[in-house]
């Protein structure tokens, strides 16, 4: 039961994104959809997690697509959640974020915003090319007592497909940027954004530095860096120099005694030893100093890696560039466990779009087309927003309650430990498993108890659920 009495008291701060109660409370059953089902089939799963009746399902479908459910209020509020209940992984003062792209395969040729996209991945079980929704995600490192890192997802954006006005000039990063930087407004503290090598550019740079933030990230192989510009000469005529000699990065490597030697601060790396050398040079992109850590890995190979806070050591750069994998183990469980992006919103009235790669250009459609477009992709928002959430709050669960989520879970791990924090997956099991006992003993005005039970169909339900 405890578990369920924290789950909604953090869900109770995001009241304010709603404009009726009534919004409220079917929002806070399509998270509780989002923790409890097992399928991942969309707005229909939550309804059978729930055992709701039939006509949940147009309500729980009409609250995705409703601006009663205020998306940016709701991210806000989100923001402000997590910074209340997680504690931030911190260095130099600075908050740590992570951000990268993700491709949530859809075939609906009725569905706005879906192109074929490439994929990027090394991976052979996975096409070259698929057809789907291009995410730009970001998240929040945090941490507990124990130093467990998690990549908190707080909000996930789909940034290409769809080009409303042909005048719009914003690229990918444009649109990352805009993204993040409400995001770290927050709080009103300074930023380390670790990001992929997409982002060693002036686009993602030059608005960091400009608010306050710094980014990490990795440099491609070819790039080329500057040395500091010689002292002028007295009497020395001409506009004075911005930069000094060219610096490929490529041949940093053979400057061997520039190399230093140390255990690898990586997670999970024990009984590693790497190399690095530091140089601070001028990068165009950013038109200032910026520090350059070359790695080399016994066994990952050679990387570099560029940030624009001069004041961070070098190992703690390494360790903070490896923490970035934590977004990619948030998107793992995402998909497979919560289904944040297993959507099936179509749209009726839309011109089914030919199997070319390509954006969908808007600008010669009708108004009404245009506003059902934007209409359909708040949609999809707002579902991705409300799985974000719903992950936080398994993760919120795992590292402030551990012992009573292992407690109350009973299911059967080969590789379990009640001594690490529990997976997302185990807590959304302990969840399922204490349902009955809450809405048995929970108090008969309690407003989640209330909600499940007026929307319970009593003839699908469990035995347990009738119980209770």
């Amino acid at each position: 039961m405890s578990l369920w009495l924290a789950w909604f008291s953090g869900v109770r701060e995001l009241r304010a994104a709603c404009s009726r109660a009534s919004t409220f409370g079917w929002m806070c059953l399509a998270l509780a959809g989002f923790c409890l089902r097992i399928d991942r089939a969309g707005v229909s799963s939550w309804v059978r997690a729930l055992s709701l009746h039939g006509a949940a399902y147009p309500r729980l479908l009409h609250l995705c697509h409703s601006p009663a459910l205020d998306l940016e209020r709701l991210t806000t509020c989100w923001v402000a959640l997590v910074l209340k209940l997680f504690t931030p992984v911190r260095v130099a003062g600075m908050r740590v974020w992570v951000g990268d792209g993700f491709k949530a395969p859809k075939e609906g040729r009725k569905m706005p915003a879906v192109k074929k996209l490439h994929q990027h991945s090394a991976n052979n079980t996975k096409p070259e090319y698929i057809f789907g929704h291009s995410f730009q995600a970001v998240g929040l490192l945090v941490t507990d007592a124990l130093g467990a890192v998690f990549a908190v997802p707080i909000s996930s954006r789909i940034h290409e497909g769809v080009v409303f006005s042909n005048r719009d000039r914003r690229t990918l990063l444009d649109k990352f940027v805009q993204l993040f930087l409400p995001l770290a407004r927050h709080g009103g503290q300074p930023s380390l954004l670790v990001a992929d090598a997409d982002s060693a550019c002036a686009k993602v740079i030059r608005p960091l530095l400009r608010e306050g933030h710094h980014l990490l990230t990795r440099v491609k192989p070819g790039a080329v860096a500057y040395a500091l510009p010689p002292e002028r000469t007295l009497g020395q005529r001409g506009r004075p120099r911005r930069y000094g000699d060219k610096v490929p990065l490529q041949a940093l490597w053979e400057r061997a005694a520039d190399f230093l030697s140390a255990p690898s601060p990586v997670y999970g790396e024990r009984d590693v030893t790497l190399r690095y050398a530091v140089h601070d040079l001028l990068w165009r992109p950013a038109g200032t100093l910026v520090r350059f850590v070359l790695l080399d890995h016994p066994t990952r190979g050679r990387l570099i890696l560029m940030s624009t806070c001069l004041s961070l050591p070098a190992l703690d750069l390494i360790r903070l560039y490896g923490l970035r994998f934590k977004i990619e183990v948030s998107f793992r469980q995402a998909v497979y466990t919560l289904g944040t992006y297993a959507y099936h919103f179509w749209m009726k009235l839309m011109k089914p779009h030919p199997r070319t790669s390509g954006n969908q250009y808007l600008h010669r459609t009708d108004q009404p087309y245009r506003d059902g477009v934007r209409r359909k992709l708040a949609a999809y928002h707002r579902y991705v927003q409300l799985g974000c959430i719903a992950q936080g709050l398994l993760q919120y669960l795992a590292l402030a309650h551990g012992p009573a989520v292992w407690a109350q879970f009973k299911g059967w791990l080969r590789t379990i430990n009640p001594h690490q924090a529990p997976s997302e997956a185990v807590v959304a099991q302990a969840l399922r498993d204490t349902l009955p006992h809450f809405l048995l003993t929970a108090a008969p005005d309690h407003d989640l108890k209330k909600l499940l039970i007026d929307n319970l169909d009593h003839e699908r339900a469990s035995p347990l659920l009738m119980a209770a």
